[in-house]
Formats: C-alpha cells, structure tokens, sequence
C-alpha cells in the first residue's frame, strides 16, 4: 500500500505544511485505532486516509483525518494533499467530492498544479478572553472568535504581524483556551509583498503545537478579514519556520480555499491496514 508525504500550499519542496496521505484501495475504513496508530508513526500534524466510493452518491471518495493523538473533524492541508496524490496519480481528476465528518467538501484541480477546496464557512462569534489567553499566547488580544462546530478554535486578532511572528506560546497554558486551537492574526504590514494577512496556529490539544498551514483556519480567516478590507478574495501567509500561502475566496457559507502542493516522499506502507 503507497503513503506519500506531500508539502501543501506551497510548491517548494520542505515549505509549506506536509501531510500524510494514504490511498485504500477497499470500500471502508480498517478499524480507527489502526489508522490512529498509522498517523502517530507518521507523526506530522494530519495524515489523511481516503476509500473510494461507488459511483452515483453525492461524494467520490470518502476522507478522514488523523492527528498524531486523535481523529479531528476538518483539515485542509491534508486534503488539499490527498486531492493532490489523487491527480498526480492518476486516481482522479478535475473536481473530486469526499464524504467527511464535515460533510461534503471538494478539491478542484488547476491546469497550473494548484486546487481549490471547498469548504463550509466558519461561523465567527465573539468572545471574551478566556482567562489566561494573553499569558499563554505571549501577546494581548485585540479581539476574540469562537469558530463554531467544524473546528472549535479561537480566532484572537493581535496588534501587528510583527507580533503574530514573534509568538512564543506557552503551549500547554493554551490548551484550556479552547476546544481544539488557537489561531492567532493580524493584517499584513506591507501587502505589496503578496498577502494581506498573516495567521500561525497552535493546536496542543490535539497534539499539535504549531500548525504551520492550516487549511481549515482560513474558513474563519476568511470572513473575518474579507469583512475588515472589503474584498472577498484574499491571500493569507501563515506559518513561524515554515510558511504557506492560501488564497481565500469568500462565497456566503462556503469558503473556496486555494493553494499548491508537491510530493516529497512516495513509498510503501509495509504492514497491512
């Protein structure tokens, strides 16, 4: 059975976020304890595991997605990653739906290597500052959002993007600040250089410090920031020492989330699932 290791948003090999994918080739899911042992051997924020389904239903393939330490609801890098392994392989093409615990998402394929997810839109409600946010997270907050079921993170706005990239956050202090994990942002310094807003996200409770692209934050990035400038297509950089760019277009309660990937590893998975 193949696994690959792709990079998504980006299309420099060791940037951006890599994922795990792996293919099944059956029509269900092995028992979630063996794919949960997979993911921690893996041992990258999300690795993702997809079965194909029969032809006529709503969805193509059927997706799920694995911490290191637990299933999760949403992911975005790790199935832009998995629409990237299905088209480069040959497996799938143009727009290919998944079955997840999301509902119904899509990926889109580019003649240019890039995708388009489609994803729910984030429901953005204030909130007060959980106490010890601002001690944990190194930095005082502007404001804070919870960001509904999907993803259960807060979104906390800080003053500057020079503060969002000098988080050092005390990771275990964030992780009775929320259900899942902390997404911290501010509107980029100088937009010239090609993104208007930078994020980096911090997931402990799920057994991921730092997240460094996290495509299912943009659900929320995305209206949040399309509401301050006005504009429904923006263009995020999230990440600490490795970065990515996601480009957000923002449609009602769908978000179209846009990026590349590349394969780095593409090997063999020697014991059986």
């Amino acid at each position: 059975m193949k696994i690959r290791i792709v990079d998504a948003f980006t299309d420099r090999p060791f940037h951006g976020n890599p994922a795990g994918v792996v293919l099944l080739e059956t029509g269900a899911f092995p028992d979630a304890e063996r794919l949960q042992r997979v993911a921690a051997e893996v041992n990258l924020s999300e690795t993702a595991f997809a079965h194909p389904l029969p032809p006529g239903g709503d969805a193509d393939w059927a997706l799920r997605w694995f911490t290191p330490t637990t299933e999760v609801d949403l992911c975005g890098h790790a199935t832009l990653a998995t629409g990237h392994v299905l088209n480069t392989a040959g497996r799938a093409g143009g727009t290919v739906r998944y079955a997840t615990r999301s509902g119904v998402l899509a990926t889109t394929a580019h003649p240019d290597g890039s995708l388009t997810m489609d994803f729910p839109t984030a429901p953005l409600t204030p909130e007060a500052t959980p106490p010890g946010l601002a001690a944990a997270l190194g930095a005082e907050p502007l404001a804070v959002y919870d960001t509904g079921k999907h993803t259960g993170d807060l979104l906390v706005e800080l003053s500057d993007e020079a503060t969002v990239r000098g988080l050092a956050p005390d990771h275990a202090g964030l992780v009775a600040c929320s259900r899942r994990g902390i997404i911290a942002t501010a509107a980029a310094e100088d937009p010239a250089r090609g993104y208007d807003f930078v994020s980096r996200g911090f997931f402990p409770g799920v057994g991921v410090d730092e997240d460094p692209v996290t495509g299912s934050a943009h659900t929320a990035l995305a209206p949040f920031w399309s509401g301050r400038f006005g504009r429904d297509t923006l263009t995020g950089l999230q990440g600490g020492a490795r970065t990515g760019l996601v480009r957000t277009e923002l449609r009602g309660d769908r978000t179209l989330l846009t990026g590349s990937a590349v394969t780095v590893i593409d090997g063999d998975l020697l014991v059986g699932l």
